[in-house]
């Protein structure tokens, strides 16, 4: 498989404060490298905070980086003018997280799913057959297209999300927590079309979440970021090496009482992105910090095939058996 993106230490840092307040600077990604192949789904995971979301937009440049690069099928998207910029817009969408706030409740789906083609400026040959026929890829009845958002439910809602990131035919979708505020049910049934349509139409995902559980059954791929960063790359079947990724798998839900684990509990407080330690940030949380854990940051060395931990402990490996996607 050949390379869809590839970004090289990328970074985004915001700064606040200004004439009467002291300039403070917030660090949300820091130094941010990986390869997506195409056709791969490639997952990112990690606590409320950690830099997800803006990696997301950075990815699709809706916020500019400070540092580093973003290629995307080989060409360098801050190379690109404005028009060509928007041009490739219709190879990359993304899907948001809240169904609910992610459609203008004044439109109609049938004019929701037109959207794309009005701000692209390309015109479909039928709007009803096109309208139709992205309702019906995500299992949806065509009669619906007359309806409001107010009248779907959360499941409905963001199936026409879905199918409005797909309208223009695009090679990456990036799904920035898609499921997360979907009941169980429901979740199960997005994640299914999700991996349906990935192999009907040849789609590459990047997967946002902050379930790892969802993550290692539905990705090929994971990284793991703890305050910006990067703290693990692992295949979705590998044991992590990471402390941080141990605890973030203890503590997802385990449905089978006889495979049951108990609950890693970090103490600690996170540290602020605006004064980032110099040695590892997850150092004060860690059960196997050491003096050079609060020293030196550790950086991504590599434990396995395909798989890397920046830590300068990292747990022994213990092989896993992850249960393989399956299409309902």
């Amino acid at each position: 498989m050949s390379d869809l993106l590839t970004v090289n230490g990328l970074s985004r840092r915001f700064s606040d404060g200004g004439l009467f307040r002291k300039r403070k600077v917030f660090h949300a990604v820091s130094d941010v490298s990986f390869t997506l192949k195409r056709g791969q789904i490639l997952g990112v995971v990690g606590e409320s905070g950690c830099g997800k979301s803006t990696l997301a937009r950075l990815v699709l440049r809706l916020i500019n980086p400070s540092a580093g690069q973003v290629q995307f099928d080989g060409v360098d998207m801050a190379s690109l003018s404005r028009t060509d910029m928007r041009r490739l817009r219709q190879r990359m969408q993304l899907v948001f997280q809240d169904p609910y706030s992610a459609i203008d409740p004044r439109y109609s789906i049938r004019d929701a799913l037109l959207e794309p083609y009005r701000v692209q400026g390309v015109k479909p040959k039928s709007t009803d057959d096109t309208v139709s026929s992205l309702l019906d890829m995500v299992g949806l009845n065509g009669s619906l297209a007359a309806s409001y958002p107010h009248q779907l439910s959360g499941g409905q809602k963001q199936r026409v999300g879905i199918a409005r990131a797909l309208a223009l035919n695009p090679s990456l979708v990036v799904l920035d927590e898609p499921t997360a505020s979907l009941d169980v049910s429901v979740q199960a049934q997005i994640v299914s079309l999700l991996e349906r349509l990935r192999q009907e139409l040849g789609l590459t995902y990047l997967f946002i979440s902050h379930d790892l559980g969802l993550v290692r059954y539905f990705c090929d791929q994971i990284l793991v970021m703890y305050l910006g960063r990067i703290v693990e790359v692992l295949p979705s079947d590998a044991a992590p090496a990471h402390p941080y990724t141990r605890a973030l798998l203890d503590s997802t839900f385990e449905p089978d009482p006889k495979r049951r684990r108990s609950i890693t509990r970090l103490g600690g407080e996170i540290p602020s992105g605006y004064d980032l330690p110099p040695g590892c940030a997850f150092a004060n949380r860690c059960p196997r910090v050491t003096d050079l854990c609060r020293r030196v940051l550790p950086t991504l060395t590599t434990q396995g095939s395909g798989h890397q931990a920046a830590c300068h402990h990292p747990l022994a490996a213990v092989p896993e058996v992850v249960e393989q996607r399956s299409v309902a």
